[in-house]
């Protein structure tokens, strides 16, 4: 695997944030073996100091199915890294929830090898925005806009369909019960529906993920 870019002798430290071990694998195995440009490290320079930071940041979504959040919500407040979200795009929902919490940038596990080795130069050169491989957010793109959603509604009626009670939702985004509650509302009028089963129902009947645990 080559690029065209000059080469850069600094490691690059490229962490990699899952809880699926094929995936981390996987990642880790194309940006280390990648040739030429910059030299890529998943585990941190071996001088680093204890507080020393990652420069990118790959997080797959799928931990916010699993975890509370807060850890992405450190990384995006009191670390200078960049984060890219690893989307799922079985799963909408956890990358509306990404993007909702302040994720920029996001690629999907269906991108190659060189197009993972091309953002990452692309990163450390500042040019995602110039990007032809990692996708920038797009606010019109959620669940619900047909229906007049907003994305913040299109997230909260996406955890109302996967079960989640008002204050598990509050305590998922962030919110205070009141705002989940006046976002639900405001959902259910624009849905025409009055009740959680009915918001569930019309979810299910446009493409909201379901838990199936739950």
């Amino acid at each position: 695997m080559t690029t065209s870019q000059p080469v850069d002798s600094t490691p690059v430290w490229v962490e990699i944030m899952t809880t699926q071990e094929v995936v981390a694998v996987g990642l880790r195995t194309i940006l280390e073996d990648a040739e030429g440009g910059l030299t890529i490290t998943t585990q941190g320079p071996l001088d680093a100091a204890a507080d020393a930071e990652p420069d990118v940041v790959l997080y797959d979504v799928i931990k916010l199915h699993e975890e509370d959040g807060k850890e992405l919500d450190r990384l995006l407040t009191q670390t200078a890294s960049c984060i890219i979200a690893v989307d799922r795009t079985l799963s909408p929902v956890l990358g509306r929830r990404a993007k909702d919490a302040g994720v920029e940038w996001r690629i999907t596990l269906g991108i190659t090898g060189d197009e993972l080795v091309t953002v990452i130069h692309e990163t450390v050169a500042g040019i995602l925005d110039e990007s032809a491989v990692a996708l920038e957010w797009d606010s019109a793109e959620h669940l619900g806009e047909a229906a007049g959603l907003s994305p913040r509604e299109g997230s909260v009626l996406g955890l109302v369909v996967s079960g989640l009670s008002n204050q598990q939702i509050a305590d998922r985004l962030y919110l205070s019960i009141n705002s989940v509650k006046t976002y639900i509302r405001s959902a259910y009028r624009k849905l025409g529906v009055s009740s959680r089963a009915q918001a569930v129902a019309w979810g299910v009947q446009h493409g909201f993920p379901v838990d199936a645990e739950r």
